[in-house]
């Protein structure tokens, strides 16, 4: 441990600033005590000329003559440098030396103290302003007995500006402060020198702090002679080196669990025993739709409006045992999440919160419910053909068969009900293919003008059109050009140009456009039929998902059309997508992406 000299010998010679404190206070009472004697002999001197004029007041207010007493006054002020005022008892003003007596106010009320205490027949004095003579005066009154001394007939008050008091006093305050000026010049010398051997080493010191704060925790203090200062730097230095050391490592740890985190695609929230938020991350934000940087320190139930997961939050807290949840988000579409909570402990074991991982399983119910209606839809769609051609096989059976009209009918409907489960199987392979086939990056993608598409599309679906007697009519540029799969872009559009002619009535018209805009190339089929209720949007490019299925089974589809054309709008690298407005008809959309077209 470094050894110097003791900080005690640096700063001893700065209680001698105490003894300069200590010589000015007792010169400002000193000062103070002088100027309260010539307030209070200046008094005395006062009480002593209105006592040697208050027999000649007394002889004036006696006689017959009122303006005696102003004449006395006038006469007796002047060379005596002293201002003179007779007051009767009612108040009245009957003598001054300097005013008129008659223009003079009621001398009454509170503010002149010195009259009222005459009055009241002992001698008052005060110091105040005078606003009849607009500057501060010293008052010294005197009460005038009548004859027989038994009430007060008058007050003589006698005055001077307070400015007579100040110049005695002046030449007295400007030796004390010459005398404290050079006191306080020595001792700011001697101050000032022994301030920078201290202040000098500290300074150095608080820089070297502020260094540390900034985190230059590798910058080294200079260690002193004066010996406190010294350990103080030695001290500081190895605060410094341990830490850097572990901040250091709590930044490694944190950059680990940071990268950690930041990497699951499973939500983390931790909270403490209060519920407030203490780790969030990103995955967990995107979850639970908030910011997980303004989420922190913020009770769950701020940012969440979640009952169940406040409920899970909880029992995790009250249980201390780890524990499991299925949570369901309704935010438009519903979001499934699986949770799993534990307890969260210090080192000591002690529980300090909460955490839980959330998993979001949306997906997983998805796949689940379109399994589920995948083969509930398809065993009814095989379902019903197969049980026609059944019931049609047994009546043959029974005797139909020799009778050739009704042999010729039941065998049409075995033929007809064969064909529509070789159109769904045809589908179910076209989908299978499309699903299991390349992907959309490896599919060969070669230009083709977009005109001979629409036109053979539109000619495989013409023989339909004219049955129903619908029209279809076509708008695109000659020269428009896309990076197309012509086969699978085709079996799309003519997909799309079947459903609109079926559902269209007798007379109305089917468009089909295609045009280039900013993001790529839209291709549109518009009808004019019935239209789809906003609620089917979302499922109708599912499998064998239908808004009328009597109608649609009448009319000969297989609820996989559409499922197609999503698919086939996928391997392009595009989208697929609806509007319809009941009652007026749909649009339909394939979006190629800019990428996909010269």
């Amino acid at each position: 441990m470094f050894r110097g000299k003791r900080l005690l010998w640096q700063l001893y010679p700065t209680y001698l600033l105490v003894i300069l404190a200590a010589v000015l206070i007792v010169a400002w009472f000193a000062s103070e005590a002088i100027r309260r004697f010539h307030v209070d002999y200046t008094a005395t001197d006062l009480e002593s000329r209105a006592l040697l004029v208050r027999d000649q007041v007394r002889e004036s207010l006696n006689s017959d003559d009122p303006a005696a007493v102003d004449r006395l006054c006038k006469r007796l002020g002047p060379p005596s440098k002293t201002r003179i005022t007779v007051i009767l008892e009612s108040g009245r003003v009957v003598g001054d030396s300097e005013e008129d007596p008659l223009a003079m106010e009621p001398h009454t009320g509170q503010a002149r103290l010195e009259i009222r205490e005459a009055l009241s027949g002992t001698s008052g004095q005060s110091i105040r302003y005078s606003h009849t003579l607009q500057r501060t005066m010293s008052y010294v009154a005197i009460p005038i007995w009548n004859e027989a001394g038994s009430s007060v007939l008058a007050v003589v008050r006698v005055s001077m500006p307070i400015t007579a008091l100040r110049k005695p006093l002046r030449s007295i305050y400007t030796q004390i402060a010459l005398g404290a000026l050079v006191v306080a010049l020595l001792a700011a010398i001697a101050g000032l020198i022994v301030s920078r051997r201290i202040t000098r080493p500290l300074e150095e010191l608080r820089r070297g702090a502020e260094a540390f704060a900034e985190g230059r925790l590798d910058q080294k203090l200079r260690v002193t002679e004066v010996g406190e200062m010294g350990n103080l730097a030695e001290t500081m230095n190895n605060m410094a080196a341990e830490l850097d050391r572990r901040i250091r490592a709590i930044t490694r740890q944190r950059n680990e669990q940071e990268s950690i985190l930041s990497s699951m695609v499973e939500g983390v929230l931790a909270v403490d025993g209060q519920t407030r938020v203490r780790i969030m991350n990103k995955a967990c934000g995107e979850i639970l739709n908030v910011d997980p940087s303004e989420s922190k320190g913020k009770a769950i139930h701020e940012i969440v409006r979640l009952l169940e997961l406040q409920h899970l939050v909880n029992q995790t807290l009250e249980d201390s045992e780890p524990i499991e949840g299925d949570l369901v988000i309704g935010n438009g579409e519903d979001r499934y999440l699986q949770a799993h909570g534990g307890p969260l402990r210090d080192a000591q074991g002690k529980l300090i919160g909460a955490v839980l991982v959330l998993n979001d399983v949306t997906r997983l119910h998805r796949l689940e419910r379109i399994r589920r209606d995948f083969v509930a839809n398809v065993s009814h769609e095989l379902k019903t053909p197969i049980t026609s051609i059944k019931v049609a096989i047994e009546t043959l059976q029974d005797g139909a068969v020799q009778d050739g009209p009704t042999a010729d009918r039941f065998m049409e409907i075995i033929s007809r009900q064969a064909n529509r489960l070789n159109t769904i199987i045809e589908d179910l392979l076209d989908l299978s293919r499309l699903e299991q086939g390349q992907p959309a990056t490896e599919i060969e993608l070669a230009p083709h003008k977009l005109t001979a598409l629409l036109s053979a599309a539109i000619q495989s679906c013409d023989a339909k059109a004219k049955e129903l007697k619908v029209e279809v009519r076509m708008s695109c540029e000659e020269n428009l050009t896309a990076l197309v799969q012509p086969v699978l872009l085709e079996n799309a559009l003519i997909n799309l140009l079947d459903n609109a002619i079926k559902y269209s009535d007798p007379g109305n018209a089917v468009y089909v456009t295609a045009e280039t805009r900013q993001d790529g190339v839209v291709i549109e089929v518009r009808d004019q039929g019935c239209g789809i209720e906003e609620k089917h949007l979302s499922r109708i490019f599912e499998r064998f998902y239908r808004i009328d299925k009597a109608r649609s089974r009448k009319l000969g589809g297989t609820g996989l059309g559409l499922a197609i054309v999503r698919h086939v709008a996928l391997a392009h690298r595009g989208t697929v997508s609806v509007t319809s407005i009941p009652g007026k008809g749909s649009s339909f959309f394939i979006n190629l992406p800019k990428q996909a077209f010269d």
